[in-house]
């Protein structure tokens, strides 16, 4: 990962923000997938900006992308993007859903982009740092699961048994908030959370959170405390503490 690789992926950013303020709180078309999540034109575009930018600067780099598919995604670097990372909230009006952006290197995760692009949130983490709106960004420290705000977007992410899983967690930690999709995922780097639970994700919906949290001094593992990449089946823990990860384990299990 380089520089100009920084820069790319903030122009990505950048052009998907572009993209989708046009659509948000208006008309537009939307669909139902195969798997029943819905997807609408401001979802195609964003993702569509990003992948022409991609296919004419890094014509030998990966791309996996929610809704065009893969393309090379044996490449040594892949660009993973979500273009609409909470597409049900964006269709409300709800301005917590965002943009992500990874850049993988051998199937882990080098840099992560989490941008909203109505209200202006942007986290960037890469090279073991992560800025929030281009300043510093540091989690909150909480190693006591009993002292731990924790979020989650919604109990229909969690696959069969999993829910309740989290219920352990959940009735263990001082206070569970619900809704807030990938944002969730930079207010852990911020500190104003100081963990988040979901089952189920795929590749586009982690790997760009994976730098924004360890980069602000949090962690980020699969259920059995695993590191992610893109073997990892979809079921996550981010952490701002990293001492809270065994708790949460031993919870979920």
């Amino acid at each position: 990962m380089t520089d100009d690789d920084i820069a790319l992926a903030l122009r990505l950013a950048d052009a998907a923000g572009a993209a989708i303020r046009p659509f948000f709180r208006a008309r537009f078309e939307r669909e139902t997938k195969t798997d029943l999540s819905p997807v609408t034109e401001a979802d195609r575009a964003s993702e569509s900006a990003m992948r022409a930018i991609l296919c004419a600067e890094r014509p030998d780099d990966g791309i996996i992308g929610e809704e065009y598919g893969r393309e090379r995604e044996d490449a040594g670097r892949v660009w993973v993007l979500d273009p609409i990372d909470g597409t049900r909230a964006f269709i409300a009006g709800r301005p917590l859903f965002g943009t992500l952006i990874a850049l993988m290197e051998d199937g882990m995760p080098v840099l992560g982009v989490i941008d909203q692009p109505i209200i202006g949130d942007r986290w960037l983490g890469a090279n073991g740092h992560t800025l929030f709106n281009g300043k510093p960004a540091h989690a909150r420290r909480c190693s006591v699961i009993g002292n731990a705000h924790i979020g989650t977007t919604s109990p229909a992410v969690f696959a069969d048994g999993d829910l309740a899983r989290f219920q352990a967690v959940s009735s263990a930690a001082g206070d569970t908030l619900w809704g807030g999709d990938c944002h969730n995922y930079g207010l852990v780097a911020s500190g104003h959370l100081d963990a988040v639970l979901e089952s189920g994700l795929k590749i586009y919906d982690f790997a760009a959170l994976v730098p924004v949290v360890e980069g602000a001094g949090g962690r980020m593992t699969d259920w059995a405390g695993q590191p992610l990449g893109a073997a990892s089946k979809g079921d996550v823990i981010a952490v701002g503490d990293p001492a809270l990860i065994d708790d949460i384990v031993a919870l979920l299990q």
